[in-house]
């Protein structure tokens, strides 16, 4: 059964028990931190994302709650490469599971490979989609092969030309020890 569920905060038990769907495209400005890392003005993209609940059973103990979420949305960045704008695709495919509380999340997280989160009456969906987008954002945005030639050396022919002429530190040493003297 998948039922439609609208409520924010979300309850993720009553969404994982109604086996929930939530999906929504909203304007990239909506979501102010992403916002934050976008280099060019961004008012027309959009953040799409959907989220599913679901109860996976437990042999011998109680179904676990879990949330998967997909998302995705375009960022305007700054190639660090060539310096000129380029569109970052970000995209999420993840599942979460869900605990009691924060001990059991902290004390679970330690020793399971899966992501774990605690129960919260408060839950927000969007700030958890926010968040795992911020997360997907490269350390070095970049072109995959950049529009403009790139220089990727600087050499300056009169500074290379000053640096012949100056004489080695050390070469009034070699004089006095005897060395060095044609």
């Amino acid at each position: 059964m998948n039922i439609e569920i609208a409520s924010t905060p979300l309850d993720v038990r009553a969404f994982a028990q109604a086996a929930g769907a939530r999906s929504a495209q909203e304007l990239l400005p909506k979501y102010e931190r992403l916002m934050q890392e976008a280099s060019a003005p961004a008012a027309d993209l959009t953040v799409n994302w959907n989220a599913q609940g679901e109860l996976r059973p437990v042999a011998g103990g109680e179904a676990e709650i879990w949330l998967h979420i997909q998302a995705d949305t375009c960022l305007p960045m700054t190639c660090q490469r060539c310096l000129t704008p380029v569109d970052v695709p970000l995209a999420v495919d993840r599942s979460f599971r869900f605990v009691a509380d924060e001990d059991t999340a902290a004390a679970l997280d330690d020793e399971s490979e899966e992501d774990i989160l605690a129960l919260d009456p408060a839950f927000d969906l969007a700030i958890l989609v926010e968040d795992e987008l911020l997360m997907e954002i490269p350390l070095v945005p970049r072109h995959e092969v950049c529009p403009v030639e790139v220089t990727l050396e600087v050499v300056d022919p009169a500074f290379e030309a000053a640096l012949s002429e100056k004489p080695h530190p050390f070469a009034a040493l070699a004089k006095l020890r005897g060395e060095g003297a044609d």
